[in-house]
This record gives C-alpha cells, sequence and structure tokens, in this order.
C-alpha cells in the first residue's frame, strides 16, 4: 500500500508537471511566437540537412535508419527537458508549436492582398507552403494560404500537443521531429521516394488521430458542423495523405468553400481533388481560416493539458 501510493504521487506529479509546462509553452507561443534567429527546430533542420549530404541513398533501409536516428536524437533531447521539470516541458513545448507564427502570416497575406499588393503577398506565401508564388494569382494564393493553415493547425499546434500529452517532452520533440523529417524530404519526388518513404510513413501514422481531432473541433468550433462533416466524409478519401485531406475539407466545409486543384510544387505539379463545394477562397476567407485555427489551437491546447494530467 505504502509503495503504491508513492508511485501514485509520483505519476500525479509528473502528469501535472507536464500539464503545467505545456501550458506553459503554448503561453509563450502565443506571445512571442517562433524567434526569428536560432529556432531550435530549423536547427535541427539544418543538422538534418547536414547530414544527408554524406548518408544519402536512394533507399528505403538507409532512409529509415536516417529517419528513426534523428526521430530517436529528438526525443532523448525530449528527455532530458522532461526531467527539468515544468520548465523543461515549457521549451520543449514552445519548441515544438508554431500555431501563432501561422496565423500571423496568414493575417499578413491577407492585408497585403486587401491592399492589392499582389507580390507582397507572393513573398510572403514560402513561409506557409513549398509551392512556386509567382505563378499564382489572388485566389491561388488564398486556397494555398487556407490549406497551408488547416494542415498546420494539425502539424504545428494540434498534433504536437496531442504526443505531449501522450508522452511528455519527448513526444513533443519526436513529434516535431518527425514532421520535420516529411517536410524535407517525405517527397513523392525522384530522389526521395525510397529515401524519404520511413519519414512520408512515420509522418503519416503521428498525425492519424491528431488530424482527426483537428477535423472534429473545425467542425464544432466553425458552427457549420453538418457541412464540414459532409466535405469530409465526401471529399477526404480522395487527397493523396491520409491526413491533410482530412483536415482540409473539414476547413473547406467548415467555411463554406472549396479547396484543392492543380498544385504546382519545386519538384513538380499535382492534380489535387476538389475538397468543399463552395467557391475559391479570396483574403476574407483566409482570415475566417485564420480565426478558427487559432480556435481550434485553444481547444486542442486545453484538451491536452487535461489529457497529460489523465494519461501520465
Amino acid at each position: 500500500m505504502v509503495v503504491a501510493g508513492a508511485d501514485t504521487i509520483v505519476v500525479v506529479q509528473a502528469g501535472t508537471a507536464t500539464a503545467i509546462g505545456m501550458a506553459a509553452g503554448t503561453a509563450a507561443d502565443l506571445v512571442f511566437a517562433d524567434p526569428q534567429r536560432g529556432h531550435p527546430v530549423a536547427l535541427f533542420g539544418s543538422a538534418v540537412a547536414a547530414s544527408q549530404q554524406w548518408t544519402y541513398r536512394d533507399s528505403r533501409a538507409v532512409g529509415a535508419a536516417f529517419t528513426a536516428f534523428w526521430v530517436g536524437a529528438a526525443a532523448a533531447v525530449g528527455g532530458f527537458a522532461g526531467r527539468l521539470g515544468p520548465a523543461g516541458v515549457a521549451g520543449a513545448t514552445f519548441s515544438a508549436l508554431g500555431g501563432t507564427t501561422l496565423g500571423r502570416i496568414g493575417e499578413e497575406i491577407a492585408s497585403a492582398l486587401d491592399s492589392g499588393d499582389l507580390e507582397g503577398a507572393r513573398a510572403l506565401l514560402p513561409s506557409l507552403v513549398g509551392r512556386d508564388p509567382s505563378l499564382l494569382d489572388e485566389a491561388g494564393i488564398c486556397r494555398a494560404a487556407v490549406e497551408s493553415i488547416a494542415e498546420n493547425t494539425s502539424d504545428a499546434t494540434v498534433a504536437p500537443l496531442c504526443w505531449g500529452a501522450l508522452a511528455g517532452a519527448p513526444g513533443l520533440l519526436g513529434y516535431r521531429a518527425v514532421n520535420t523529417l516529411d517536410a524535407m524530404i517525405g517527397y513523392r519526388s525522384s530522389k526521395y521516394a525510397n529515401f524519404g518513404w520511413a519519414a512520408a510513413r512515420t509522418d503519416d501514422v503521428a498525425n492519424l488521430v491528431p488530424a482527426r481531432l483537428t477535423a472534429l473541433l473545425a467542425a464544432v468550433l466553425s458552427g457549420h458542423p453538418l457541412r464540414a462533416a459532409r466535405a469530409v466524409r465526401a471529399d477526404a478519401h480522395r487527397h493523396p495523405s491520409p491526413n491533410a485531406g482530412v483536415v482540409e475539407a473539414a476547413f473547406a466545409g467548415a467555411l463554406g468553400i472549396s479547396l484543392g486543384g492543380t498544385t504546382v510544387y519545386s519538384h513538380g505539379s499535382e492534380d489535387r481533388p476538389v475538397l468543399g463545394s463552395g467557391p475559391a477562397p479570396l483574403a476574407a476567407d483566409l482570415r475566417a481560416a485564420v480565426r478558427l485555427s487559432r480556435r481550434v489551437q485553444l481547444a486542442s491546447a486545453v484538451v491536452a493539458v487535461i489529457g497529460a494530467v489523465s494519461a501520465r
């Protein structure tokens, strides 16, 4: 009984420390957003890019080992951070989140379009997506920005918070490593079809639950749950990503717009299915997407903090 009681106290303290740290890290992201220099994710990406120069092989096995090494390294750093208590978890949370910057860039793009500054909007777009902005008109810019805000509401906030609630600081940083690797090498291109296969599949698995939680929150918090649900049911399965399609369809239905179509990347173009049944998004819809994203992010933080106390 005494040992069980002591163990229970340790579990409660660990869960409480994680919850406090995640709440503090989320608040820090709201206040400070992503640092312009020295962001941990940017430093991680630089290290990954440098190591890829001498480890790259057109091989699934090598790519899987590469992915496992970097995810393991990030999780190990998270383990060290977790031993520092709430302060360490707060630092890991702040490093893993990117939702505030996401919303601010979306608003800046909308403001540029409202003022007729198409070139200014194009210059901002690469901060959100990997598409060639020179080929996009106003509608194309808005569509790209809304799709990115929808997907990254899950990737940059909901998913890391879910993994933080489940596994603490190692979950936060391990997930961020998975998502960063997917963004860097998880392409369906001739170079990365094999080497990036493990990174892409790992990211798919890591986002299965968070993406659906994001879609559910977007549907409920938009005030149009049935419209969002219809779009997800009718269109999400046609998207090449098992997770992005769910989130983008939910946002399209919730906002009463349509997303998808031909998408031009640096590695080539892809014909994406149309999601939703409304008109193409404009600047006002981009602002609405930012507002919805912020509501979803806040709600997911509340769910994650409660979950951290319950799960650990």
